[in-house]
């Protein structure tokens, strides 16, 4: 599909990978609607500090996912749809489930039904790899067995199995992505990178962290986003669960570590039980196999491997140390 002269909507476009997918869409030349999440600041989140080219070319749509009035109003004259909103946070969604099935699950048929009745060309629906669970077999391809390990997680096995029901019923043209752990600017300090960074960054040398020995395959956010952009314009992914990871397996404890000697500090590693997951909700180990996405959407990562994953962190720490970023977080708190 040649995304010129079609109309894209992203949802949660105010959000970490959101906004940096929107701006990629808009530098591309590409008409763009962003969807952000309604609330009484007028505030679009992270598409707030984006350059003024990008503002004065956006679309904005304030709204909420959970309304099907509000979403199929945002998808009329639309031809592509990104749905990335969603609730994401694990441990918030221990003591509030029931709001990831509202936004995650019920979100999403909102989308699909839209799109069935307004005739979408294309649905590109977010998944994540914890819908895997721990591994039983490495690397992990899109035949893996889904393990709902968290509330969070079943959720969105949820709303993958909504997004898929409409291809397989009424023929509603939906493709999911399914990224591995995206890291990069603007993320939430409820990620594990970004909770290093902003610790070190504030002179911290004891690092409060949860348990160290789980694996992950982390994707930057500028490969996240050009495996969106792939996927959706390749006809063949229609109706296909793609993975879009590095297929380069690391531990928690080596990250963190490595992280501290690319900002040349010495640390101690401290275990915050609050940041612990509850034993059989935790997830031992995520690899990727990226192999389909090469396949059919021609997609490969560019910070891929350990140069690659090394090449992604010192932008991601160049950003998070620069003053003006660095005081929007709150490195002293833990981020729920």
């Amino acid at each position: 599909m040649n995304l010129k002269n079609k109309k894209i909507l992203v949802t949660g476009a105010d959000g970490f990978i959101g906004s940096h997918l929107t701006e990629e869409l808009i530098r591309r030349g590409y008409d763009v609607r962003a969807f952000v999440f309604y609330n009484s600041f007028n505030s679009w989140g992270w598409l707030d500090h984006s350059e003024p080219e990008i503002k004065n070319n956006l679309d904005i749509f304030a709204g909420d996912v959970r309304d099907p009035h509000g979403v199929k109003q945002a998808m009329k004259g639309c031809d592509v749809v990104f749905h990335l909103a969603a609730l994401i946070g694990i441990p918030y969604s221990y003591h509030s489930p029931d709001t990831y099935v509202d936004t995650n699950v019920k979100g999403t048929l909102n989308i699909v039904q839209a799109a069935r009745e307004l005739g979408v060309a294309k649905v590109l629906h977010t998944s994540t790899s914890e819908v895997y669970g721990s591994a039983r077999f490495v690397p992990i391809t899109e035949e893996h067995p889904l393990q709902g390990q968290s509330p969070y997680s079943a959720s969105k096995i949820g709303a993958d199995q909504i997004a898929m029901s409409f291809y397989l019923s009424f023929n509603t043209p939906v493709s999911i992505v399914r990224p591995f752990n995206t890291y990069g600017p603007r993320q939430s300090a409820r990620a594990v990178i970004p909770t290093v960074i902003t610790q070190i960054a504030t002179g911290k040398k004891n690092i409060k962290l949860g348990a160290l020995h789980p694996t992950r395959d982390f994707n930057y956010v500028k490969d996240t986003v050009q495996g969106f952009i792939a996927v959706a314009k390749a006809d063949k992914t229609i109706g296909e669960v793609i993975n879009i990871g590095s297929n380069y397996e690391i531990s928690i404890g080596e990250t963190v570590n490595l992280i501290a000697e690319m900002m040349n500090t010495k640390i101690t590693l401290k275990t915050d039980a609050r940041r612990v997951r509850p034993e059989n909700s935790e997830v031992e180990r995520l690899w990727a196999e990226n192999a389909k996405a090469k396949k059919l959407a021609k997609w490969e990562p560019a910070y891929g491997q350990r140069e690659g994953f090394k090449k992604g962190l010192q932008k991601t720490i160049d950003w998070f140390i620069n003053p003006d970023n660095l005081k929007q977080y709150k490195p002293g708190e833990y981020n729920i």
